[in-house]
């Protein structure tokens, strides 16, 4: 057997075989029958170890077949007998590699799904970078065509900054996500009035609202402790995409304020809402929904969503009972 061919064992048993020889020959000096009594007391001794040991090395064995099985084989569908733990160094020993088996466990699945994540990002950006660039190949062979005329050629250039310039969003759009989920980014707190908040996200596209003579009402009151680079961000974004989906006269709507628990800022607009399938997927990167804009990439509310969350907060998308959308942003003052 195998259990015999232990050196330590074999070390063990010989040292008690010793032993107890020494004792029976003394009994049996001193006197013969107390000789036998001792004999049959070191031999039940001795078999008395050699079947715990056994047992100890059994288990021994199969904790290190378990490790085995762990290191060299795919297949991990399998558990421990929870009924088998029990006190001991041995069981201790038992339930730490359960617990690591499934650390492992959660890391493999963990990273199998990050790559196909990546897989699918990078499938997804080179989709949404082609499609402007295609234009722009194409708007270059225009330029070149011979004849063309100052108007038409002024046209092309303008056509062809605006494409760049969508093409510099999405890289720049790109880099800050992969920055949020690598967590180089350190979100600073500071406090700040929610009325000065959305004043500094609604300026930039102050100029678009009224390009499409769209109105934007602000009311808010209170404060708000954040990063107010990264939040102003969140919220040009979402207030953006209402832009986009409310139609030319419509107005958009945000309104602030804060609680014992939260400060919250609610953006609402007048356009047609959300479809009901689109709306669980409204933050997913990419994810463009039935009556998104054709020049959008899906992008902006994912990165919206993702400064939110890093921030203790959540945001949320639904349809207004008087028809539009509407965006709640929380951001908790406490961990929820």
């Amino acid at each position: 057997m195998k259990f015999f061919r232990n050196p330590e064992i074999k070390f063990s048993l010989l040292i008690m075989v010793i032993i107890s020889a020494l004792l029976s020959t003394g009994a049996f000096i001193w006197y013969s029958p107390f000789g036998f009594f001792t004999m049959g007391v070191c031999a039940l001794f001795v078999f008395i170890f050699t079947v715990i040991t056994y047992i100890r090395y059994r288990r021994i064995f199969d904790l290190s077949a378990y490790i085995d099985r762990l290191l060299h084989e795919d297949d991990m569908e399998f558990t421990m007998d929870i009924e088998g733990f029990t006190e001991g160094e041995l069981s201790v020993l038992q339930s730490e590699l359960y617990k690591m088996t499934v650390r492992l466990r959660e890391q493999q699945s963990k990273l199998k799904g990050d790559k196909a994540f990546l897989a699918d990002s990078i499938a997804d950006i080179s989709h949404q970078i082609r499609t402007p660039l295609t234009s722009i190949n194409l708007m270059v062979e225009f330029l070149g065509e011979p004849g063309l005329s100052n108007q038409r050629r002024y046209q092309l250039v303008r056509d062809l900054s605006s494409l760049l310039d969508r093409i510099d969003w999405l890289i720049t759009a790109l880099l800050k996500l992969s920055k949020l989920d690598a967590d180089t980014v350190q979100l600073q707190k500071n406090s700040m009035s929610l009325q000065d908040l959305i004043a500094r996200a609604i300026s930039p596209l102050a100029v678009t609202a009224d390009l499409r003579e769209q109105k934007i009402e602000t009311e808010a009151d209170g404060q708000i402790l954040c990063d107010i680079a990264w939040t102003s961000e969140a919220i040009s974004n979402i207030v953006k995409n209402c832009i986009e989906h409310t139609p030319a006269g419509g107005t958009i709507s945000i309104h602030g304020r804060e609680t014992a628990l939260y400060s919250e800022i609610t953006i609402s607009d007048t356009g047609n809402g959300f479809d009901k399938e689109d709306l669980p997927h409204i933050f997913e990167r990419f994810y463009k929904g039935k009556n998104s804009s054709q020049t959008g990439f899906g992008i902006g509310l994912a990165l919206a969503r993702m400064i939110i969350t890093k921030q203790n907060g959540i945001v949320k998308a639904e349809n207004r009972t008087k028809g539009g959308a509407k965006f709640t942003i929380r951001i908790y003052k406490g961990t929820v």
